[in-house]
């Protein structure tokens, strides 16, 4: 378990001006997405291609994802940047997740952020290869009836974004909407650092995230795609949090 000291970082989350994507649509694709109004869980890695311990943890959220096709379970890879200066540069690493890591240790009381880590539902950190725990957090929160929920319509997938409409439902004071697109594998030959010479294997993979804020039960929301990205096999995980606490109240995912 590798360890860093928490610098200072605004809490917003930083979204980057992305250019056209290079993947292009006849026209608009219109799908319908609604979360669950039983238990749902979260799970957020941070994780560095330049970590040795890492690995470990790709693999225990891989084979959780592998076994959660058909039941509410979220999984988000967010490959921090903090590691990019010891030798490897991960190439889906973003000070965007870095800073979400840096807020997570304020919501939580923590004295330093570390890889490989993982959050649940917002409210419960560990060790990322922790399997077993994992496993536990995941049994707890199916268990809890959520909070709020999401539903997304009129989804459209254009050539350079993703743009629809989404409604509330419940408690949702201090909420915002959080948008992330999720690339569902990858594989990188590393070349440097902790883990040259190694192959290392990904999946959910944070490519983009967003932040709205919600004005009333319902309203319109977009994001934009990853320049150069090939969005057909992603998909788009939107999930409600608690800006105060950080506790994420519902969620729900569409497949593109």
């Amino acid at each position: 378990m590798k360890s860093f000291k928490i610098f200072s970082f605004a809490a917003a989350i930083a979204v980057s001006a992305l250019a056209l994507s290079a993947f292009a649509y006849k026209g608009p694709k219109i799908i319908k997405t609604t979360s669950s109004d039983k238990g749902f869980a979260v799970i957020e890695l941070f994780t560095s291609e330049g970590c040795s311990s890492c690995p470990p943890a790709d693999a225990v959220i891989a084979k959780v994802e592998k076994e959660s096709t058909d039941k509410p379970i979220y999984i988000l890879a967010f490959h921090v940047d903090y590691w990019n200066r010891l030798g490897w540069k991960d190439v889906f690493s973003s000070s965007a997740y870095s800073q979400r890591q840096n807020q997570y240790a304020q919501w939580l009381n923590l004295s330093s952020v570390y890889t490989p880590q993982i959050v649940v539902n917002g409210r419960t950190e560990f060790v990322g290869s922790e399997e077993g725990t994992l496993r536990n957090a995941i049994k707890t929160s199916l268990q809890k009836a959520p909070s709020a929920q999401i539903s997304l319509s009129d989804i459209k997938l254009n050539s350079d974004k993703v743009q629809l409409q989404y409604q509330t439902q419940g408690n949702i004071a201090n909420n915002v909407l959080l948008l992330a697109i999720v690339q569902k594998s990858a594989q990188t030959k590393v070349e440097r650092g902790e883990n040259a010479g190694h192959t290392l294997s990904h999946v959910q993979i944070v490519r983009e995230i967003k932040s709205v804020s919600l004005r009333g039960e319902k309203g319109s929301a977009s994001i934009e795609l990853p320049k150069g990205f090939d969005a057909h096999g992603s998909e788009v995980i939107a999930f409600l949090q608690n800006t105060a606490n950080g506790e994420i109240t519902g969620a729900t995912k569409l497949s593109l």
